[in-house]
């Protein structure tokens, strides 16, 4: 793929001076500034690189989001997809009223290993930390036993 040089209109060059020297932003969006500066310059990835301290990899990928997607998205970290959470909306509400039922006979509170394993017993799920029960219950604000 032939390289294509990056040519910043005045208004984006403005803001990136802008942005720069003010100095109030990540050092993420600081460093694709500059990258894009001394793109506009004429420099090379690999001389931009070692000027800024960084690897080829990343001055190729803010030009090419540059090119391919404009400023705005060449100076933002893109979003990353995230965990999936452990318990959909139907399994935390069962978790909760669960835990806001009576507890099994012979135990005087529910406690997280308790909850945990009834929830697979009950067969809502094939396997459950203790961890994601406190957090879960945390997160709802859940606490039947104050």
């Amino acid at each position: 793929m032939p390289k294509r040089t990056i040519k910043l209109q005045p208004a984006e060059r403005e803001r990136l001076l802008k942005l720069v020297s003010l100095g109030q932003h990540p050092a993420s969006a600081l460093r694709r500034a500059y990258i894009l500066l001394h793109s506009d310059g004429g420099r090379t990835d690999a001389a931009i690189a070692q000027f800024l301290f960084c690897s080829d990899d990343s001055v190729r990928r803010t030009r090419v989001r540059y090119l391919t997607e404009g400023l705005d998205a060449a100076l933002e970290d893109k979003l990353r997809p995230g965990r999936e959470p452990v318990l959909n909306a139907q399994q935390e509400a069962y978790l909760i009223a669960l835990a806001c039922s009576t507890p099994p006979a012979g135990q005087e509170r529910w406690t997280l290993e308790l909850l945990a394993r009834q929830m697979i017993d009950d067969e809502q799920v094939e396997d459950l930390s203790t961890e994601t029960v406190r957090l879960t219950l945390k997160k709802t604000n859940s606490n039947p036993g104050s």
